[in-house]
């Protein structure tokens, strides 16, 4: 007898789901523990197992579709079994479940779009919509395109680069086809289920596709403009394009052709774009000469004629131009602004600030990296303290709502990072449970992985306490901005050198500044001065976090 599976409830606060790929199709044969699909949920994408055992005779969720939880996901049951009675009764919605005598083939490109089209697709086609890449993410911007239109696309194929509101992602196909249009074009912004692009066999006829699915409601206007648009676009909106606009400095160009200038010190508004439209490509950053430009500019009529005058005393002029350059805000620089915005305007920060002597922080760390393949931090050893200090004053570890105060008896530790494009925060789960070498092990890898913008979204999630250092950049006290839900952030300066008192006596010592950041609706100011003393006790005498 045919099995109806729905879509499970992966976590306890799932709603709906997202199919991120099915790992099997109709007509092959499960068994149990088989893996049937993978599926996204509000906090990670989790593989789906099936507990029954059959022939996958339908699939009700396509690939790229998000349904509530208890909808119609699967039929399992005998190959050739009668399923019209399921599909005439089941869980799915109308929009979902597709008669009975449809092939599956044409069910899938039913409902490839969140939004069905006034017009059926032809079959084979397939819309791609701006993925849902984080839990945050509203919105993304196309950094690279990695396929243009008119290239094979196969399973697996990198389409492009996505910038989300905390990194930069690669977006792969899970379909096979042709690229037959992109909706948004490359540094657009576009809201999430956006129409991204169409996939289908060579050649199909797709007119009408995108006007259709804008006209659903799924995609604004402007993010997915038809080629009749673009082509009757004024002029002045194609001049953000140009190689060189010297009213406003703005250079197109590919990513990797801006890191390559960057790192060679070439300014982009002095090279020749190759490109489509002038954009500016890394074959010309690589073969970019400056001599070229100063020979021209030697050659033009105002240099000939300058040549040419006597030469008279003249006032001198500094040689130079007016030059600026507008950089488009990226999508984590626009959340970064937006959250710490909120944070500052609605939480009343205030900072409270403490002296630490790290004499005997500096003998026990130079002692722990004594011993062979351990590296300690005297970073890590500050995360350490933080950890069991706030497991004495858990009110520091905690998180205000409008009707309650949620005090977090588990502590995750978020580490500030700098990146290129802003500031990510990775966070240490169950910090008071590790060692040493185990923070200091999580951090570089967490780190490592921030700057080359490898880190999954679930691991920037759930923090409940953040650590800022900027002591690395010789900066020996500031104060940060509460990272929330959090109610405190610890600012971590440099460590100096100098004199200090000690038994009524002047010596040498070194020591470093400590800044608590407390949100007032939840600290109060001798909660945070206690948990202060606490930290300090650890810090100053490293021996106490070994109890």
């Amino acid at each position: 007898m045919a099995i109806k599976v729905t879509m499970p409830r992966l976590s306890d606060t799932m709603t709906e789901g997202t199919v991120a790929t099915w790992l099997k199709k109709v007509g092959d044969k499960i068994s149990e523990g088989d893996i049937l699909a993978e599926i996204e949920t509000d906090k990670a994408t989790m593989e789906f197992e099936s507990f029954n055992e059959g022939t996958l005779l339908h699939i009700g969720i396509q690939a790229g579709e998000t349904a509530p939880v208890d909808s119609l996901l699967a039929i399992i049951g005998k190959e050739g079994e009668d399923i019209s009675a399921l599909l005439a009764g089941g869980d799915a919605p109308a929009a979902e479940a597709p008669k009975a005598d449809a092939p599956a083939a044409e069910a899938k490109t039913e409902t490839a779009a969140p939004a069905k089209a006034a017009t059926e697709l032809p079959k084979g086609v397939l819309v791609v919509t701006m993925p849902r890449l984080s839990d945050t993410m509203t919105e993304g911007t196309v950094a690279t395109w990695l396929k243009k239109v008119g290239d094979s696309v196969s399973e697996g194929d990198i389409l492009a680069e996505i910038e989300t509101d905390k990194a930069t992602m690669e977006f792969e196909s899970f379909n096979a086809g042709t690229l037959l249009y992109i909706g948004i074009q490359e540094g657009s912004t576009a809201p999430v289920d956006s129409l991204l692009a169409i996939i289908g066999p060579a050649g199909t006829d797709i007119s009408g596709i995108a006007e259709n699915y804008t006209a659903g409601g799924a995609a604004p206007a402007a993010s997915a403009p038809a080629a009749e648009e673009t082509k009757a676009a004024p002029a002045a909106e194609k001049a953000p394009e140009a190689v060189t606009d010297n009213s406003n400095g703005r250079v197109l160009a590919s990513p990797l052709a801006k890191k390559i200038a960057s790192d060679k010190g070439i300014q982009l508004s002095q090279v020749k774009g190759s490109g489509e439209n002038g954009r500016i490509v890394k074959s010309d950053i690589e073969n970019f000469t400056p001599s070229a430009q100063a020979q021209t500019a030697a050659s033009s009529p105002a240099a000939k004629q300058e040549a040419s005058a006597p030469a008279a005393p003249k006032v001198f002029v500094p040689a130079g131009e007016v030059y600026t350059e507008e950089i488009k805000n990226s999508q984590m620089r626009k959340i970064i602004a937006k959250r710490l915005s909120e944070s500052l305007f609605t939480a009343p920060h205030y900072n409270l600030v403490i002296e630490v002597s790290m004499d005997e922080a500096m003998q026990a760390r130079a002692a722990i990296n004594s011993v062979p393949d351990t590296k300690v931090s005297f970073n890590d050893m500050v995360i350490k303290a933080c950890a069991l200090a706030l497991k004495k004053h858990p009110k520091i570890n905690s998180t205000w709502k409008e009707d309650a105060i949620i005090i977090n008896h588990h502590v995750n530790i978020g580490v500030a990072v700098a990146v290129e494009d802003g500031l990510v925060v990775p966070v240490l789960k169950f910090t008071d449970a590790m060692s040493l070498s185990q923070i200091g092990g999580s951090v570089r890898d967490l780190a490592g992985r921030a700057k080359n913008k490898k880190l999954g979204p679930q691991e920037m999630e759930g923090s409940t306490f953040t650590v800022s250092n900027l002591g690395m950049f010789g900066i020996t006290e500031f104060n940060s901005i509460i990272n929330q839900p959090n109610s405190a952030i610890l600012s971590v300066g440099a460590i100096v050198e100098k004199p200090v008192v000690k038994n009524g006596q002047i010596v040498v010592g070194n020591t470093m500044m400590l800044s608590l950041a407390c949100d007032h609706r939840t600290i109060d100011g001798a909660t945070g001065a206690q948990f202060l003393q606490t930290l300090k006790q650890y810090i100053e005498s490293p021996v106490t976090m070994l109890a």
